[in-house]
């Protein structure tokens, strides 16, 4: 067993692997990611405006009925369980569709795949509003989930191919930054355009902000230096997703995304029935304004970085998962005033916690980034979908306190994959040997 087993250690196991440089420098030599984007150096502002936009579409788009879920079951006279599937099939099919997706990227390009995904995805957000039933509102949205596909793992891999190695984190959580202001500034404007004009007006208004961000990351992203085309069949694709399930840290890091997003899609996917209840009584606009906690996702996946230089992977992931778990309980008490702080805690956990596992995935794969960043992002959004659905139904049968208990489960054993590699770790530096051999 490595000795590194949750990617709080992967500094110690893997780098990325550096690819061949166009510069026959003797410097070059000396330094194969010399040529390679840098903080403060070219390009490096341009690919993370570009991937922040992405990251703001993808998250925005892929979570846009979530806030409006009160105003949907209302207006077509459905439950939250059945509501909840508008938010579930897009991470479903985001799910189902990021493998293959990953595999065109590894023959067209992480840039072309990255531009096509984010124009059709943002062409059918301008469909949506006008689903004339809760069913095509569903088969729409996940359609859009699998149009989508083609950006994350993309993204991952293209920063793991362009970026220097030890800028990757911070690089990964500009990133996931776009993704919590994605997330934070669709459910705003859809629950104030709902309340003024309704849910179709809203999911209009997020559709126009993706065809935004979709133009600005076409004209900032730069163009790929490292990035050398091949052709993926479907043995050899079949062969690659093998090779990496076969590795446990990857393995490990897969489940620990599938989680933190289940906990994750769970509480965001109920957070509004429950504030627009008894005893909150809530209005829609104020109900999508509570999603500007998402800043705080933004604060923490961007010191990522920082945190995991100071207390390793290892325990970054801990105090990710304590957080998480602390914020649970917090929105147990029935005040507006700890819900929020509940939910400060659980974005800040979950969004460490994913920039932290998200990374490691990149820089410990040597081979086919593009499909290890697609299993752990498959991992995640079906984390995402299960969530969301097993979350409505626990809300549905008990209240808040079951969709509670269905994440401080996940957090549960998020921490216990990240305990028994610790103890691996432990057991790998106590004996070399033992480490080599598992």
């Amino acid at each position: 067993m490595p000795p590194a087993d949750t990617g709080a250690s992967v500094t110690d196991r893997a780098a990325a692997s550096p690819l061949s440089s166009t510069d026959s420098s003797p410097s070059a030599a000396a330094d194969p990611e010399s040529d390679k984007l840098r903080p403060g150096g070219p390009g490096y502002r341009r690919m993370s405006l570009a991937l922040f936009a992405a990251g703001v579409a993808t998250f925005a788009l892929l979570y846009s009925t979530q806030a409006l879920l009160p105003a949907i079951s209302a207006d077509l006279n459905v439950a939250a369980d059945r509501a909840s599937w508008t938010v579930s099939a897009a991470t479903f099919g985001l799910a189902l569709g990021v493998i293959p997706l990953s595999a065109l990227s590894e023959r067209f390009g992480r840039r072309t795949l990255m531009t096509a995904s984010l124009t059709v995805a943002a062409a059918i957000a301008l469909l949506v509003p006008f689903a004339p039933s809760l069913d095509a509102l569903i088969a729409l949205r996940a359609v859009q989930g699998v149009a989508l596909a083609g950006l994350p793992a993309s993204a991952m891999a293209f920063l793991a191919e362009e970026v220097r190695t030890k800028a990757l984190v911070a690089a990964i959580g500009l990133f996931v930054a776009g993704n919590s202001i994605g997330g934070m500034s669709g459910r705003i404007v859809t629950g104030w355009v709902a309340q003024a004009w309704g849910w179709r007006a809203a999911l209009g208004a997020v559709g126009v902000l993706a065809v935004v961000c979709a133009v600005a990351f076409r004209l900032l992203v730069p163009k790929a230096r490292h990035f050398a085309p091949r052709s993926v069949g479907p043995r050899a694709l079949a062969r690659t997703l093998g090779g990496h399930l076969a590795d446990p840290l990857l393995r490990r890091l897969y489940a620990i995304g599938a989680l933190f997003m289940t906990v994750f899609g769970a509480v965001y996917t109920v957070i509004g029935y429950r504030l627009v209840a008894e005893p909150f009584n809530l209005p829609q606009g104020i109900v999508g304004s509570i999603f500007v906690i998402y800043l705080v996702g933004t604060v923490s996946s961007a010191a990522a970085g920082k945190l995991v230089g100071r207390v390793g992977r290892r325990g970054a992931l801990y105090l990710a998962v304590g957080t998480t778990a602390a914020g649970l309980l917090l929105t147990l008490i029935a005040s507006v005033a700890a819900v929020l702080a509940g939910l400060v805690l659980i974005t800040a956990g979950f969004f460490a916690g994913h920039a932290v596992a998200s990374s490691s995935v990149s820089r410990t794969a040597k081979t086919a980034r593009a499909q290890a960043s697609a299993l752990y992002q498959c991992a995640y959004y079906l984390g995402s979908s299960l969530g969301g659905a097993l979350g409505a139904a626990a809300f549905h049968a008990a209240g808040w306190s079951g969709t509670v208990l269905l994440g401080l489960a996940a957090t549960v054993a998020a921490a216990g994959i990240t305990l028994y590699a610790t103890r691996k770790a432990m057991a790998a530096r106590r004996l070399p040997s033992l480490g080599k051999a598992a």
